[in-house]
């Protein structure tokens, strides 16, 4: 088979429609691909944040080189900007382009991927910035005697009541148990206070 041949059978437009729930009707996401060109269209009925979505699989399966992956929204597509500028990457790769329809970006356009590599550089300045923000506050808490994480779930206050318990003849599974805490966490409070 020869390039030209190749090239003819897979320069298709695939459509990706996805809702989050069943109360949301993918017909207006379905009519916008279709009318933008898309020969097939697999669709989701699943929250964004789920990492498992049968339909983008299937959809992924489905697309060839050449061939362009056509969303509504690019909220459709990605579970956060991480996983969206990941995703057309690994379209990039094999040589699939990517569009959405409501705010214009198309890979396979010179300044559609100038745009992409943009998110790309926005959503790892956002990771930096989270991760300096973060660190920063961690280290001003530190400054004013305060660890960073979360709150201990055995207060001091618990630890005394379940010493209490436990002298009064209660295991450390029953103490936990009244205390509403898991024995796991006792036993390391205890265990800590021991060696602290």
């Amino acid at each position: 088979m020869d390039g030209k041949t190749d090239k003819a059978i897979f320069m298709a437009r695939i459509g990706y429609a996805r809702v989050s729930t069943a109360e949301q009707k993918l017909e207006p996401q379905v009519d916008a691909l279709k009318a933008a060109g898309c020969e097939t269209v697999f669709e989701d009925v699943i929250s964004g944040a789920k990492a498992e979505r049968p339909g983008l699989n299937d959809a992924l399966a489905f697309l060839r080189r050449g061939d362009t992956l056509v969303v509504w929204k690019l909220d459709r597509l990605g579970r956060s900007m991480k996983h969206l500028v990941e995703t057309v990457a690994e379209l990039g790769d094999r040589g699939v382009g990517f569009r959405s329809l409501t705010e214009g970006v198309d890979t396979t356009t010179t300044g559609g991927t100038l745009v992409f590599h943009l998110f790309g550089a926005l959503a790892q300045f956002e990771r930096d910035l989270i991760v300096e923000r973060t660190q920063a506050g961690l280290k001003a808490a530190a400054t004013r005697g305060r660890k960073g994480g979360r709150k201990p779930v055995v207060t001091p206050k618990k630890l005394e009541q379940a010493k209490a318990h436990i002298s009064d003849g209660l295991t450390v599974r029953e103490a936990a148990a009244r205390l509403k805490i898991s024995k796991t966490s006792l036993y390391n409070a205890l265990r800590d206070q021991k060696t602290g």
